[in-house]
């Protein structure tokens, strides 16, 4: 299906590109696609075809888009997968680091859903082709625990305990530094990077109301092991919100942690992925109203990791 978006160049945009333009404003699609778009003649600006990505705007100006995305709909594969609870209506499962949990561009196999598929073939319509059964998402670099959903009622009703904030999430995480305080909250709004797509930040665009609270667990040397607890529910919204006191995530290069660690006058690699696990998950049944609580411990790498940083500051 053609989906046609129409744009005014504000003037904050005066001068700038057309395809870095059009990707802060459409941010599903990659500026590769965008400029294929404007290749193709299915940008128009003003009322001529667009020539080329490079092309400067003007303040007022009229953008119109004519875009079909591939809709891409996700197949079962055998993949490992750790289920942890499962009835008629839903699943738990513990998600490792480094899959991704649903298809989308430029990812086609090798997700959460793909293996959920392989496990049981009904899964809730409610989020489209590509969704199949998921109620809420994971960060690709973060493990843990995940809801999923078997049939359009329970995902409506799991979703809309999301919404309300009745769903209880507790993630541990390690960053650089050593928090202050023994606990505190982060009360600043989330919104997407106008520049890098993938990333959000503090402020942005279009920004959200975000509230964290943390607890700090144990100081090790110059790191923190804290409990994180999300009181919404924006995208990339601990990793940010760490970052943003000064505090990011180890691992976690996206949002300013050192590809480095530093111990005394020798440094090695940091860890190949966030250490970030969602560790507690507590919401109501879709169904009974039976309140469920579910735990996953550390992963063996983020255990491990822990370890050696006690071990070089002892």
């Amino acid at each position: 299906m053609v989906v046609t978006h129409t744009f005014v160049v504000p003037e904050s945009s005066v001068g700038d590109r057309l395809d870095l333009f059009l990707v802060r404003q459409m941010p599903d699609w990659s500026r590769s696609q965008i400029q294929r778009l404007i290749r193709d003649g299915l940008v128009t600006v003003g009322s001529e075809p667009a020539k080329k990505g490079g092309e400067v705007l003007t303040s007022g100006t009229s953008i119109i888009v004519r875009a079909e995305h591939e809709a891409s709909q996700a197949t079962a594969e055998d993949l490992p997968l750790t289920v942890l609870y499962e009835d008629a209506d839903l699943l738990v499962v513990n998600k490792a680091a480094g899959m991704v949990v649903h298809v989308g561009a430029g990812v086609k196999s090798g997700t959460l859903v793909n293996a959920l598929l392989h496990h049981i073939a009904a899964l809730s319509t409610a989020g489209g082709e590509e969704r199949p059964g998921i109620v809420h998402r994971l960060d690709k670099m973060t493990s843990g625990l995940v809801v999923v959903a078997k049939n359009d009622i329970a995902h409506r009703r799991l979703s809309e305990q999301f919404k309300s904030r009745e769903v209880h999430k507790t993630y541990m995480a390690l960053v650089h530094g050593r928090v202050a305080a023994d606990s505190g909250e982060i009360a600043k709004p989330v919104g997407r990077d106008p520049y890098r797509r993938t990333r959000m930040k503090v402020g942005g665009l279009a920004p959200r109301a975000a509230l964290t609270k943390y607890r700090v667990v144990r100081r090790i040397g110059h790191f923190t092991l804290v409990e994180a607890m999300p009181q919404t529910g924006r995208t990339h919204q601990i990793r940010v919100h760490l970052s943003s006191i000064g505090h990011p995530v180890v691992g976690d290069t996206t949002y300013g942690a050192p590809a480095k660690l530093r111990f005394g006058t020798g440094e090695e690699s940091t860890l190949p992925r966030t250490f970030l696990h969602a560790a507690k998950l507590a919401f109501a049944h879709p169904i009974t109203n039976a309140r469920l609580q579910f735990e996953a411990p550390l992963p063996v790498e983020l255990a491990a990791f822990l370890a050696h940083l006690a071990s070089r500051e002892s």
